[in-house]
């Protein structure tokens, strides 16, 4: 059921934005979800985003190096690489540079980026993705989400989106959603949300 509702320990790099109530309440709920539900949204994440991109063919997915208590995309990432899909890793060099991807491939080497996130090195290849799935610590149905508060994603799905079409989908808890994320000029919409429970179609929501 939907709630209403830093420092990288805390999740929250913006303590004074609007949203930061709500991100700190969707992390501590986040903490609390019990390993079979963290397992459940892994596998269900490979099976269901190998599904999507085979229909979609992407040129470049990007997924991410799970930290503090994300959901694990190494599954993910593992099955698309076994259907011959190429992958990339967000890559953040400070909070006021802007988010860039290059690409990895499983037993790569990963360096442990700015913002504390394993991140491949500078020899990885940049890549401009065109099927993301993204980090969050709390959605809700129209596709509105909130980040961390650096505001690296909302940076790089407008980049993206102004050079032809991708596709961005949320991964997250069931737990994770809320009834309304407060939205702004800036904030770029997930297009789909996926929750160990659900697939959830964003688009058109309002």
């Amino acid at each position: 059921m939907p709630l209403a509702a830093a420092d990288p320990k805390s999740g929250d790099l913006k303590s004074g934005d609007p949203k930061s109530a709500l991100r700190r309440q969707a992390l501590a709920r986040r903490r609390d979800v019990d390993p079979a539900t963290r397992a459940a949204l892994s596998g269900r994440l490979a099976a269901v985003g190998l599904e999507w991109a085979r229909r979609w063919r992407p040129r470049i997915v990007a997924a991410f190096s799970p930290i503090r208590d994300e959901p694990d995309c190494r599954p993910l990432i593992a099955a698309l690489q076994a259907h011959g899909f190429a992958t990339a890793l967000p890559v953040a060099s400070g909070r006021s540079a802007p988010l860039a991807f290059r690409l990895w491939r499983a037993g790569e080497p990963l360096l442990r980026g700015a913002l504390g996130a394993p991140e491949p090195g500078a020899a990885a290849p940049l890549v401009e993705p065109d099927l993301l799935f993204v980090p969050l610590a709390a959605f809700d149905r129209r596709g509105h989400r909130i980040g961390y508060g650096a505001g690296f994603y909302d940076h790089a799905l407008r980049r993206l989106r102004a050079s032809g079409p991708i596709r961005a989908v949320g991964v997250a808890y069931s737990v994770s959603e809320i009834a309304a994320a407060p939205d702004e000029p800036h904030d770029q919409r997930l297009d789909f949300i996926l929750t160990e429970r659900e697939w959830i179609d964003a688009r058109g929501r309002g």
